[in-house]
């Protein structure tokens, strides 16, 4: 079997998982390491027996690899994904796919002049249960959907967390919080599943529990187009923490909590009953519905796998770069809604919300 060449650039945390996740996929062979700490990319590269680079122009310049895996902090990925399109090699990134989306779109730009794939690591899609969730959804037999609340509190974080690197939880250095770093995931399954609302409110407090810069609460609420409301709710303060996903529609309420799936249907649609009923406070009959799902299992193994797959038979990665600028432009939505004190409406102005940005940037404490 042919495999992919994959180098990985940054391995002083993450990046050594998706490295192990990439050592299972049988259609990759890591073939080379980067990081601009020697000593940590000499450590990793032993592990895996490949030659070690300290800065990814040299590995790119290097032709021992034909895909980049970035795991690095949030702000290179953008100038590392295009530089290496502009070498020739496929890219996958970590998430988010940058800090923000005018960045993101100089990221696709590159891209589309490259021809490469261009990948982003959402695992979460793997996972089973959100598969299952997805097919329901698909499927019609909810009905018209008319509210969503997702809570997502499971990211409890101490101040020496924060305090582990001086890049963390700063504008400069990780240009986000919350947001941006533990709630991707979130934000991708979130328009994975129900696609973009048009108009966003939210109000983020930054370093309301710790010494930081940046968020580290959040709530949101935001319509769609089409009438369905939504609130997003996310903390890293917190503990024990909540992780419920409930969707109210017209035939009663699915609810995602810790990979368990339920539906609390009703008999009758209940739009029907609002109109028609001659009762004033009318009584539903309702089925509970116990969802089995095999396992809660997520696989970085699979995106990976699915992104070799991509390369060699010309297929689309299992969450593409293109999509993945959805979760940046939710994320960004909502922290520029709570800095302008005003609901804002997507698409998202690039340029505006960047220009804020760079105004928090230009006071934050960390220096490079």
């Amino acid at each position: 079997m042919k495999k992919i060449r994959l180098g990985i650039v940054g391995v002083g945390g993450m990046g050594r998982s998706h490295a192990i996740s990439a050592k299972a996929a049988k259609n990759l062979e890591i073939t080379a390491i980067c990081d601009i700490k020697k000593e940590v990319a000499d450590e990793v590269a032993a592990l895996y027996d490949v030659p070690a680079f300290y800065d990814h122009h040299s590995l790119f310049r290097s032709g021992l690899i034909d895909a980049v895996l970035i795991v690095t902090p949030h702000y290179a990925h953008t100038t590392i994904a295009i530089d290496a399109f502009a070498a020739g090699i496929h890219v996958i990134s970590d998430k988010p796919v940058a800090v923000h989306k005018a960045d993101a779109e100089r990221m696709l730009d590159a891209w589309k002049k490259s021809g490469k794939k261009f990948g982003v690591m959402f695992q979460l899609r793997t996972s089973p249960a959100n598969r299952k969730f997805k097919a329901l959804l698909e499927s019609g037999e909810l009905g018209k959907i008319t509210r969503i609340n997702w809570i997502i509190t499971t990211w409890l974080r101490t101040q020496k967390y924060y305090d582990s690197g001086d890049w963390r939880a700063s504008w400069r250095g990780e240009g986000g919080g919350a947001l941006l770093n533990q709630c991707p995931h979130q934000l991708d399954l979130f328009q994975w599943f129900f696609g973009m609302p048009n108009k966003v409110r939210a109000f983020c407090h930054l370093g309301k529990y710790h010494d930081i810069e940046v968020e580290d609460e959040v709530t949101a609420y935001m319509e769609f187009a089409d009438g369905p409301t939504a609130v997003f709710i996310t903390s890293t303060a917190e503990y024990p923490g909540t992780n419920r996903l409930e969707v109210t529609c017209d035939r009663g309420r699915l609810v995602l909590e810790d990979g368990v799936l339920s539906f609390k249907r009703t008999e009758q649609n209940v739009s029907e009953i609002i109109a028609k009923s001659p009762d004033i406070f009318p009584v539903l009959s309702t089925w509970d519905v116990n969802i089995p799902v095999p396992s809660n299992d997520i696989s970085a193994t699979e995106v990976l796998t699915v992104f070799a797959d991509a390369i060699l038979n010309d297929k689309e990665p299992l969450v593409t770069g293109l999509e993945a600028m959805n979760e940046l432009e939710l994320g960004n939505a909502m922290l520029l809604s709570s800095l302008l004190k005003k609901e804002v409406e997507l698409p998202l102005d690039a340029a505006e919300y960047e220009r804020e940005l760079m105004k928090l940037v230009a006071v934050s404490r960390y220096k490079k």
